[in-house]
């Protein structure tokens, strides 16, 4: 036996003779993946499983019937916002022009286009009730709420121009039943059939709604308060005076108990009716050593100092 060989037996004998390991599996480039069991298949095969699943299946089709819905409803919704937007707008100038009549010669020529504003206002909510005939108002309340806050207020500031007194909601909500005409054409001769078909529309005001309008007038006769007195009318401050101590007294029966929206506005209305009596004070205490000119002036100082008392309270 070889030198060699001798050796091998006594270090084997000794334990130092290791035996060897199978060397590791070289690990994958970078870009390369090791190969799943189900990429043996040819990609055709994978190709027809995913075609399995048919567009007419019945799960498919229930999909497709919910993304028409909720697309249908959408754009819905974006119709009456934008038709709310509208109504704000027309609502805000019928406002404006019905400021003027404080000053103007002749306030029936302000009432009279004023109606018609708001006839235009009608017709835009017309277009509100056709869009949700057949459709429960209130899963779009959010998008229509602002214009008929708008409304109610326009509505309600030329009626108390015109009575003095404030619009009921019933009274609101029956100049929003709309009725068109339509006239069929004849296909036979009959007398006992009938050519024309009404068809009705209506929307009604939610009493939030109606309260926040409410609310939002107390800002406009505070408005008005200050257009009269600049203007030398004395008597149409204490006529305001009174009502809005009326309307916050109402406003007092809700309280916190009420929606958010209306304990929020009343913080406001009390803002105002403080504005009203203090004209009323600098009238019935120096209305006369104040020259009616100068009259508008010292309110707004007033005013200015009862804002600044609030934001510092």
């Amino acid at each position: 036996m070889s030198e060699t060989g001798w050796s091998f037996l006594v270090e084997r004998e000794a334990g130092r003779v290791r035996r060897p390991f199978p060397a590791p599996a070289p690990l994958p480039r970078t870009g390369e993946f090791r190969k799943r069991k189900h990429d043996n298949f040819p990609h055709g095969h994978r190709r027809e499983e995913k075609d399995s699943i048919h567009s007419s299946s019945a799960v498919t089709m229930s999909f497709k019937s919910f993304q028409l819905e909720l697309d249908t409803r959408h754009d819905k919704y974006e119709r009456l916002v934008k038709l709310s937007r509208d109504i704000t707008i027309e609502s805000k100038r019928t406002i404006f022009l019905l400021h003027r009549i404080t000053s103007a010669p002749n306030g029936e020529e302000i009432l009279m286009e004023s109606e018609a504003k708001l006839d235009l206002v009608r017709q835009k909510i017309k277009q509100v009730a056709q869009e949700l005939m057949g459709e429960d108002m209130y899963q779009f309340h959010r998008a229509i709420s602002p214009g008929l806050q708008e409304y109610v207020e326009a509505v309600s500031f030329q009626y108390f121009i015109k009575t003095r007194s404030l619009i009921s909601i019933e009274e609101i909500n029956r100049q929003l039943i709309f009725t068109e005409e339509d006239k069929e054409e004849e296909t036979k001769p009959s007398s006992d059939c009938e050519n024309n078909q009404h068809h009705i529309w209506s929307l009604k005001v939610t009493p939030v709604d109606y309260l926040l309008g409410v609310a939002d007038l107390t800002g406009e006769l505070m408005r008005m308060c200050i257009n009269s007195v600049g203007n030398g009318d004395i008597d149409t401050p204490f006529e305001l005076s009174q009502f809005l101590r009326q309307i916050y007294d109402g406003f007092s029966y809700i309280g916190n108990t009420g929606p958010y929206e209306v304990s929020k506005k009343l913080y406001t209305l009390k803002q105002s009716l403080a504005k009203v009596e203090n004209a009323c004070y600098t009238l019935k205490v120096r209305g006369s050593e104040i020259p009616k000119h100068m009259l508008a002036d010292v309110f707004s100082s007033k005013t200015e100092i009862i804002d600044q008392e609030d934001g510092l309270s």
